[in-house]
This record gives C-alpha cells, sequence and structure tokens, in this order.
C-alpha cells in the first residue's frame, strides 16, 4: 500500500448500546410527538381508565374464580398491560397485548362481547397514538431539547 491509501477504522459498538440506540429511534419515529396540552390529558385519562380496568379484571380473575392454565395466563396478561399503561410505559406494545387480550376473551367467553370491545378498541387507540407527554416513554423517548447559550 502506498502513501494514498486511506487507512481502515473499526468502530466497535457494544450490542447493547447498539439495541438502545435502535429501540429509542424507533420509539422516536414512532411518535413524531408526544401530545401534550388537552390532547396529553385525554391520552392521559384514556391510559388510567383501561390501565385500571385491565388490572381490576385480571386480579379479579386471579383471585375468584377457579384457575386454569388459560386464565391464569390472560390474567397475569392483563395486569401486567395494566400496569404499563398506567405508567405510560412501552405503550405501542401495552395497547396492542391489551386489544389482543379483548379478542381473546371475545373468543373465550361465550357471554357478552360488547363487554371486552371497548377495552379492546382503547388499547388499540393507544397502540396507535401514543402515550401522551404524561408518561415514562416521553421522559425515556421523546425528543431532547438542547438549549445553547451565548456568550
Amino acid at each position: 500500500m502506498g502513501d494514498s491509501a486511506v487507512p481502515e477504522s473499526r468502530v466497535s459498538i457494544p450490542l447493547g448500546h447498539l439495541l438502545a440506540f435502535v429501540w429509542d429511534t424507533f420509539m422516536q419515529r414512532l411518535f413524531s410527538s408526544f401530545a401534550g396540552g388537552w390532547p396529553g390529558a385525554g391520552l392521559l385519562l384514556m391510559r388510567l381508565v383501561v390501565g385500571i380496568a385491565m388490572v381490576h379484571y385480571g386480579a379479579a380473575r386471579l383471585w375468584n374464580y377457579p384457575t386454569t392454565i388459560t386464565l391464569t395466563v390472560l390474567s397475569v396478561l392483563e395486569i401486567g398491560a395494566g400496569l404499563l399503561l398506567l405508567a405510560g410505559l412501552w405503550t405501542p406494545v401495552a395497547g396492542t397485548l391489551v386489544a389482543g387480550l379483548e379478542v381473546w376473551e371475545i373468543i373465550l367467553t361465550h357471554g357478552n362481547p360488547w363487554i371486552y370491545i371497548p377495552l379492546g378498541t382503547l388499547g388499540a387507540a393507544l397502540a396507535m397514538l401514543g402515550p401522551g407527554a404524561s408518561s415514562i416513554d416521553a421522559r425515556l423517548f421523546g425528543r431532547k431539547h438542547i438549549d445553547i447559550r451565548e456568550g
């Protein structure tokens, strides 16, 4: 190799840092902004209603009904999804999980499916709209503002 050859440079990035960067970038691109003001308050209200309902129904099923493995798994997933929504953490995942669990409830239950349709719809809406500004997601994955002072 002559003097005109450019030395090859390699950048070593630990896998954990790379995965964190990919997840942060995915979350930031998933929601271009985390709604504040009245829209953010509406999203917070939706998260609280769905989260409380999921934790309540999951816990009630665990302690009040004879448990099978299917009902136990369903109850634990409902409680987990509800807690994630209450915190506003991983809202797209939790909202999708709520929607899927409510479809599962409709299939398993031979009663009135209209009880589960509103919760599933709200879960899907939260997965698509995002958590709002009052959430852990907004704190972790929101856009960072850097103020540069002159002088």
